[in-house]
């Protein structure tokens, strides 16, 4: 600090007595006054403090306070050490306000040591400089320090103002310092402080921050005239708290009052609105803000968009972009990213390459829709491309990559990846961390996945332990999965996507006890047991023989999709009971439309059950009646369900008019049935193809000879 001027003023004060009469300001005083204001006038700060610097008399107080102002609001740091310099070497006695006004100079230049040491400095203080210094700190970003002065503050005696509690409320808001700000509350309520809208806004704030929206909504109700700022408040944290329905229901109370709306309460309704698909409320707020001439502003803009995006409705997205004045980067991006997503990459390419500038969330946003729709060789040339085009890249296109490598099965692609990661500094990113133990995963190097996963000991989390998992099952480990399971409970808690592969690994493993133990796990720790859960639950009891738990579970009183009742039909034709796989089908019919799995159940159900001209019936119907093309597994149950039963011609016929050559394992199905009905010419061809396929271990057809009965 210029001139060592905390030390001068303590110096000077200590030396001063106590009470001293101000002493007239010099003749000459005017003169330099007249000429700091001239310069001020035509904004010249640095001549202006330059006069006042090289004054060997003193100016009014009120030129150094509009000094300081002018200082705080440039940020010219160096200035403003000079006035204070010069204030305390001609004022034997600095007017407390003005070093209230220094230290408030030196917070907004981010200068917090110059303006602590000058308040420790100071023989006698009020309230102005407690705010001042608190202020200070909670503006620069040190909110704990802001906190602990305050706490000084009151064990001092000096009462807190509203100034106080404002500055104060942020840095609780900062730090989410709940039971602080319950204290400050009762401070607020205490002082008689409530009616003031901005402390209670920012009361509310706080609350909502600290995820007590309850809270929150309370001390927003008790508001008499909520302003502009306290319903945009309420909105947002509902919205952060992720109840985008409650924030909607706020904004349209606050359209019912009489305040003025800021842009950035339409965009926060608008992202609620896109968290849950609303889309009619979105149209209305549109609507309102076309009403109240919002509709061009950059932010609600860019926010409608994205609602339309977002609620899948592309086409009044583009035909709000294509507006005047509507593209922009963020907007671009938005409709890039929906087009992307919704499998329209050719559409979603044609606009990227339209942009006149891009960001890397531009290039995260088109890399993220090849990657969804699993267009790997697509997704890696755009990274290539993307590399040649520009040098930024963040978290995100890394753990993009990654899957992309997983996808491929590039596990060197991915360890050159790995290898950037800590070239970088990525490593300690989560996000990228957990795509890096996926990509290891997926392309079957278990080793490197547990050697990463214990590098990641104090960054991993719940998806971290789900992806070790689920690697281990993909590996055939069901029974270390399992193991792993109860040491991943010493860690974190376990989610439905834990039990999902858990579950997956007893089906694996024949594991019913276990099996039954995570199902009563779930039910004792009050777990969510929704579709993707019940679906496993059935398949691991249908796997492992226990039919009646199946079906009970099936029969809960809950949503069912298409995936549950797959497993369902899959579950009772793998455990003998076709009749109840096809009269579940007819059941499903109500609601839900079949699939090529739901095809694959039935007709596996008609092999157990001998029905062959209903799998027939079911078969020709997968094309006509449903659109379904046949995949292989149909025509290969048809195979077996001809085969088994002696339907010979029909096996041949069904053979000669396929779409493709049959597979190796279609071709022993006709082989092995020919055998044992005793069909020659049918037995001879499969064996001719099956010689042409495998010429090393040559096939060779035999009618099998049935043993003859022996009486004795």
């Amino acid at each position: 600090m210029g001139v060592n001027a905390v030390s001068l003023l303590n110096r000077l004060l200590q030396n001063s007595t106590t009470t001293q009469r101000p002493k007239p300001l010099p003749a000459n005083a005017k003169s330099i006054t007249n000429t700091i204001f001239r310069y001020l006038k035509s904004h010249r700060l640095k001549e202006a403090v330059s006069v006042l610097f090289s004054s060997p008399t003193p100016v009014p107080p009120f030129i150094y306070a509009r000094l300081f102002q002018i200082c705080s609001s440039k940020l010219a740091i160096v200035e403003a050490r000079k006035v204070e310099s010069h204030l305390v070497t001609f004022y034997s006695t600095p007017p407390i306000f003005l070093l209230n006004r220094a230290i408030e100079t030196y917070g907004k230049c981010g200068c917090l040591e110059d303006a602590r040491e000058l308040f420790e400095e100071m023989p006698r203080r009020d309230g102005g400089s407690w705010n001042a210094m608190i202020t200070a700190y909670s503006q620069g970003g040190y909110a704990e320090k802001a906190l602990s002065l305050f706490k000084c503050m009151n064990k001092s005696g000096v009462l807190a103002n509203e100034i106080t509690f404002a500055s104060v409320l942020g840095s609780c808001a900062a730090v989410l310092a709940l039971f602080l700000t319950r204290q400050v509350h009762g401070l607020v309520i205490k002082y008689g402080l409530c009616s003031n809208v901005i402390l209670a806004s920012s009361i509310v704030d706080v609350y909502g921050k600290c995820q007590v929206i309850s809270e929150a909504r309370k001390m927003f109700d008790e508001i008499p005239n909520p302003n502009s700022v306290s319903w945009n408040v309420i909105v947002r944290r509902y919205l952060e708290m992720g109840d985008g329905k409650e924030a909607v229901v706020m904004f349209f109370k606050m359209i019912g009052s009489n305040v003025m709306h800021l842009n950035f309460t339409f965009s926060n309704a608008l992202i609620a609105c896109s968290s849950i698909s609303a889309l009619k409320e979105g149209h209305q707020i549109h609507g309102v803000a076309v009403k109240i001439g919002f509709e061009a502003d950059e932010v609600v803009t860019n926010s409608l968009i994205d609602m339309y995006v977002k609620c899948g409705v592309l086409e009044d997205a583009q035909r709000h972009f294509d507006q005047p004045e509507s593209k922009n980067i963020i907007s671009w991006t938005s409709l890039v990213s929906g087009y992307a997503m919704d499998g329209r990459t050719g559409q979603a390419r044609a606009l990227f390459n339209e942009m006149p500038e891009r960001t890397v969330v531009s290039w995260n946003a088109m890399l993220a829709g090849y990657v969804r729709h699993l267009l790997w060789e697509e997704a890696l040339d755009f990274v290539l491309w993307m590399r040649r085009m520009t040098k930024d890249i963040d978290h995100v296109t890394l753990s993009l990559i990654l899957n992309i490598c997983a996808g491929l099965s590039d596990v060197e692609l991915g360890k050159q990846v790995h290898g950037f990661v800590y070239r970088h500094g990525f490593f300690s990113n989560l996000l990228v961390g957990n795509a890096l133990l996926d990509m290891y995963g997926k392309c079957k190097h278990l080793d490197s996945s547990r050697i990463w996963f214990s590098e990641m000991c104090h960054l991993r989390d719940r998806v971290s332990w789900n992806a070790l998992l689920t690697s281990y099952v993909q590996h055939e480990l069901s029974e270390e999965a399992m193991r792993m399971f109860w040491d991943m409970q010493w860690e974190t808690t376990p989610n439905k996507f834990t039990f999902g592969t858990l579950l997956a690994a007893c089906a694996n493993i024949f594991a019913l006890d276990q099996g039954k133990q995570i199902h009563g796990y779930m039910i004792r720790k009050g777990c969510e047991i929704d579709i993707v859960v019940r679906g496993a639950l059935v398949d691991m009891y249908s796997k492992c023989r226990c039919h009646e738990y199946a079906v009970k579970v099936f029969k809960e009183e809950a949503p069912r999709d298409l995936i549950l009742w797959n497993s369902m039909i899959l579950g009772c034709a793998h455990n003998g009971r076709g009749g109840e796989a096809l009269d579940l089908f007819h059941s499903m019919e109500e609601g839900v439309r079949a699939d090529h799995v739901t095809f694959q159940g039935i007709l596996l159900a008609c092999i157990g059950e001998g029905y062959v001209d209903l799998g027939k019936q079911y078969f020709n119907s997968m094309s006509n009646k449903y659109c379904i093309i046949p995949r292989l597994e149909h025509y290969e149950c048809m195979i077996e369900l001809f085969g088994r039963y002696g339907y010979i011609d029909d096996l041949e016929n069904f053979v000669q008019s396929m779409p493709f050559e049959p597979t190796e394992q279609m071709l022993i199905k006709v082989f092995d049935a020919c055998r044992e009905h005793k069909h020659l010419r049918l037995g001879e061809w499969a064996e001719k193809h099956l010689n042409e396929l495998n010429p090393i271990t040559p096939y060779r057809f035999e009618v099998l000879s049935r043993p003859s009965l022996v009486t004795l």
